[in-house]
């Protein structure tokens, strides 16, 4: 079922699936259609197409990167989505959907700086038993946090999830995650 079906909002949602099926550039819809009820891999498979759509036919990262924060939030509920970016050899906050958060992060240090570090992805189920973690927020216990890399295939930033809840965040969210951060490499 959708969140409100109507003929329109229907006729909209074929309009923007098959735009994206056929990978035409246009302009988002401001809104986000996606299947209430269904499993975590189906939501998934439902909201890529759509953040594809999103980010084609926008040259400017910052916005991209504002628009997938808010996209994974508002589809998901997490505690915090966003983004770190590397300048001067720290990450630095950049666009994020949840409360105010560490603004800069070391290499090596925290979930982030250590996906930087490794270029590797990470999941902690339990933020408390990762050694050196940081706590943007106490609000905060479980995380994932996927590096996104540049053409050259260096890490130019992170995309990081935190939630407020323990066994939510799982494989299959890092799967996808990292397909979202390889479309943001596609448009760098």
């Amino acid at each position: 079922m959708y969140k409100c079906l109507t003929l329109n909002n229907l006729f909209s949602y074929i309009l923007l699936t098959l735009k994206c099926i056929f990978a035409e550039k246009f302009i988002m819809a401001e809104e986000l259609h996606i299947k209430a009820g269904t499993i975590k891999s189906e939501i998934y498979e439902n909201l890529i197409p759509q953040l594809k759509a999103l980010i084609s036919s926008e040259t400017d990262l910052t916005a991209n990167l504002a628009n997938i924060a808010a996209a994974l939030k508002e589809t998901f509920r997490w505690w915090w989505v966003g983004f770190y970016l590397v300048k001067e050899n720290e990450l630095v906050l950049g666009p994020f959907q949840g409360p105010i958060a560490c603004t800069r992060i070391s290499n090596g240090k925290g979930v982030c700086g250590t996906t930087w570090k490794n270029a590797s992805p990470l999941l902690v189920p339990d933020v408390e038993k990762f050694p050196g973690h940081i706590a943007c927020s106490s609000q905060s216990v479980a995380e994932i946090v996927v590096p996104i890399f540049d053409s050259n295939n260096q890490v130019i930033g992170v995309l990081d999830v935190d939630s407020e809840k323990y066994d939510v965040l799982d494989e299959t969210d890092l799967d996808y995650l990292e397909k979202i951060c390889k479309l943001i490499t596609s448009i760098l």
